[in-house]
């Protein structure tokens, strides 16, 4: 567990972009090697054109790919593609140390429906996260939907999945003290922006959700809107506001956040398969 736990500690507590992909067509898991050689002459070229991804500083991008083996929930799901960029400028000795500037990771996590209905000769790996700077992704992006006919879509998660999620992970158990649990309201119709944030003592928000579900280990959509509008109900006694007319636009946890526009931070590693299996399912239902 522990050599597992350091292969997947650098996922964790990190502002990762999520994107929905296509299956990948022609994708061969032993030509990794190959696939690092081209994607780096593919970036080297396209800053040759003058798309510099760092304006006045020569840098010389050094591609990784690799596989997570353990990254994946069911006998079906292909195993986890980690891909990372490191530069290293021409001005720097040769002994020092390559400097990481962009990572990206494909992963199916219970994607069985998915992987169950694709023909042969495409891989299924629907959820594919960044952490690093939108120009990288940008080229990272192109080159893998030219090379394997894929296509990338920015995943963004809607107000009823952040509340799922606020609920699925204020009630799960953790090893050591858990920060508050935190929910963003934009409110609509304003002439200038305002955010309501409201947050619970994690202890109150587990009590409530345990009374709320009714079946240990089931989710319905109905405890989900019972622990919501009791949310909701005890902020308005207190500040007479409906923060049901107010759009939910981000969640925080001790297991994890999530903001709409499809930005996530992993907290915990313990729950670590559980995020991916939601997200996974978000990235298959944009794919369908």
């Amino acid at each position: 567990e522990s050599a597992d736990a350091q292969k997947t500690a650098f996922l964790l507590r990190k502002a990762w972009t999520l994107y929905s992909v296509t299956p990948l067509y022609g994708f061969r898991r032993a030509r990794l090697r190959d696939y690092a050689r081209l994607l780096s002459a593919f970036i080297a070229a396209e800053r040759q054109r003058g798309l510099a991804v760092e304006v006045g500083v020569e840098l010389d991008i050094k591609v990784a790919l690799s596989s997570l083996a353990d990254l994946r929930g069911s006998q079906l799901d292909q195993a986890a593609l980690l891909v990372q960029l490191s530069s290293r400028s021409r001005a720097s000795s040769r002994n020092s140390e390559d400097k990481l500037v962009w990572s990206g990771w494909f992963c199916s996590v219970f994607g069985d429906d998915l992987s169950e209905n694709v023909p042969e000769h495409f891989t299924c790996l629907p959820l594919f996260l960044t952490h690093g700077a939108e120009s990288y992704t940008s080229l990272v992006g192109s080159w893998f939907q030219k090379t394997f006919d894929c296509c990338f879509r920015r995943l963004a998660i809607s107000p009823l999945n952040l509340s799922w999620m606020v609920a699925m992970w204020a009630g799960c158990k953790l090893d050591r003290p858990a920060s508050a649990v935190e929910l963003v309201f934009s409110v609509p119709r304003l002439s200038q922006p305002l955010d309501i944030s409201y947050a619970i003592h994690p202890e109150d928000a587990q009590a409530l959700w345990d009374t709320v579900q009714k079946t240990p280990g089931e989710i319905t959509q109905e405890e989900v809107d019972v622990f919501m509008d009791c949310l909701y109900a005890h902020f308005h006694r207190h500040f007479k506001i409906h923060l049901s007319a107010a759009k939910l636009v981000k969640v925080s946890t001790a297991v994890a956040a999530a903001h709409c526009d499809g930005i996530v931070k992993i907290e915990h590693s313990q729950y670590l398969p559980g995020v991916l299996m939601l997200l996974t399912e978000l990235a298959i239902s944009q794919i369908q």
